[in-house]
């Protein structure tokens, strides 16, 4: 397994088990927010990483 599926799996489990969303975008914010969480409670590190579906570079936002 992945490390980022273990991490998936976590959020799923702790931060967004039992939520309901109105559409994609209230998902995403709430995935960005249980990452938050998670990171404020393990005292982890995280990088913000924005995909551009119109083109075909990332954008690196710490």
């Amino acid at each position: 397994m992945n490390p980022i599926e273990l991490e998936w799996q976590h959020l799923k489990k702790n931060e967004l088990a039992g939520k309901m969303f109105d559409d994609e975008l209230d998902l995403a914010y709430s995935v960005i927010d249980g990452v938050q969480a998670r990171r404020e409670r393990g005292n982890y590190r995280t990088q913000r990483v924005k995909f551009h579906s119109s083109q075909n570079s990332l954008s690196f936002v710490t």
